[in-house]
């Protein structure tokens, strides 16, 4: 546990959506409170970000004040975002979210901010490097396992495979690691600088992408060689077991002691 009067600032990512409380129902940047206990539970202070036209041509601005970033789960990326046609199960995208993502998380990797990318945060990282995704993948495997009650995460546990020696499996502890997942779209090509790290054991599906350490492009200057940027098609933050968003917390803390 990070101590408190230490805490590493992780931005968080917000939705934006039309939502109603109490009288009102109007446009809201909002976020599951999950994914800010999860950071708290590991020792991290929360910051949400809500997308910002200016933060797409400025990112630094907000990266300035951070020591990790979290891309959270929420609709569908919009495929004008990969250079794709829209599938009729692809609904509720928000362009300016999108922007405002691929910005901000290019800017992260490319200053070796610890990122991590939780179910559609894990598609963010994938488009952001120039990836694909697959629309609707019910179409091309013939199943709704991913994502079994909509809403819920009931009946969603199923097992993911993860390389050994990956960030992944550094990370979880297991090379075999339980996961809650609901989504219905995935990674089709995998983007520049990224590798596949876990696959579903429903039908090998792409559930874990990180850094290629081998990559040329962005070549880490860390002492350590290593950069923590994760992308998890399951929800952690929704599992109060996990360690992932633990270890983008220690990442992140581990960040900022450098530069201090």
């Amino acid at each position: 546990m990070v101590c408190p009067m230490t805490r590493p600032v992780i931005g968080i990512c917000t939705g934006l959506e039309r939502a109603r409380w109490s009288v009102w129902d109007q446009q809201a940047a909002l976020l599951p409170y999950s994914y800010v206990r999860a950071v708290h539970a590991a020792g991290g202070l929360a910051l949400l970000l809500a997308p910002d036209p200016a933060l797409v041509e400025r990112p630094g601005e907000a990266l300035d004040l951070l020591d990790g970033l979290m891309l959270a789960g929420g609709a569908d990326i919009d495929p004008g975002a990969y250079g794709a046609a829209r599938h009729p199960e692809t609904v509720d995208t928000v362009p300016a979210r999108d922007a405002f993502e691929i910005a901000i998380a290019r800017a992260a990797i490319a200053r070796e901010l610890p990122v991590l990318g939780i179910c559609r945060g894990m598609q963010l990282i994938n488009v952001a490097r120039g990836g694909t995704l697959l629309q609707h993948l019910p179409e091309r495997f013939g199943h709704h396992e991913h994502r079994r009650v909509v809403g819920s995460f009931d009946g969603a546990d199923h097992d993911v495979l993860l390389r050994e020696g990956s960030l992944a499996a550094r990370v979880a502890g297991e090379k075999r690691h339980g996961t809650k997942s609901h989504h219905h779209q995935g990674v089709d090509r995998l983007g520049e600088g990224l590798t596949i790290s876990g696959t579903s054991t429903l039908d090998e599906l792409p559930e874990a992408i990180e850094w290629d350490q081998s990559a040329s492009d962005f070549a880490p200057q860390r002492a350590d060689g290593a950069r923590f940027v994760l992308g998890v098609q399951w929800h952690p933050e929704a599992d109060s077991r996990s360690p992932i968003v633990g270890a983008l917390v220690a990442a992140a803390a581990a960040r900022a002691r450098e530069r201090a």
